[in-house]
């Protein structure tokens, strides 16, 4: 059955497009949601829910309002420059946040978070480096560890990837 795949990457909030969407044919099992290819006029000029790497099957859940943050989650962005980050992280891989230099007892926070205690996060989009050869990397975590890494200073951070399946 002629399904909607994503072309190329789609962040949360985006738009679609036609160029954004092709079709596949697949073998869906019973209970698997896609969006059959025939529908694609019902999602064209709808906004993300979730962000999606091409190849990923579109679901009705995928389209809509933002599906994220979740209820105490919140969504915080880095910038971060090469060596502090992986170059293979996409959206949706696993993280451990790690504050990489001393920082000031405001940019600690009231947990105790500072060098040596890292957050745990999911990758939600990634903005390639622009002029400032910074690269923006969305990362969705517990509400008050986001607020928390908010105030470390820029360039005070790395990502290290986890495996596929560990904790958020």
């Amino acid at each position: 059955m002629p399904v909607l795949v994503v072309a190329r990457p789609v962040t949360v909030g985006q738009v679609l497009t036609s160029a954004d969407l092709r079709s596949a044919e697949v073998a869906v099992p019973s209970g698997v949601a896609t969006v059959p290819a025939e529908q694609v006029s019902g999602v064209l000029g709808r906004p993300m829910a979730t962000s999606l790497p091409p190849g990923a099957l579109l679901t009705p859940d995928s389209v809509g309002g933002a599906a994220i943050p979740a209820l105490g989650r919140a969504v915080a962005a880095v910038a971060v420059k090469p060596g502090q980050f992986p170059p293979e992280l996409g959206p949706g891989a696993p993280v451990t946040v790690v504050v990489t230099a001393d920082t000031t007892a405001a940019a600690v926070g009231s947990a105790g978070q500072g060098q040596g205690a890292p957050w745990r996060a999911t990758v939600i989009g990634v903005s390639p480096a622009g002029t400032d050869q910074a690269t923006v990397v969305s990362l969705e975590l517990e509400s008050t560890a986001a607020t928390q890494l908010a105030q470390v200073p820029a360039g005070q951070l790395a990502l290290v990837m986890q495996p596929s399946g560990g904790t958020r």
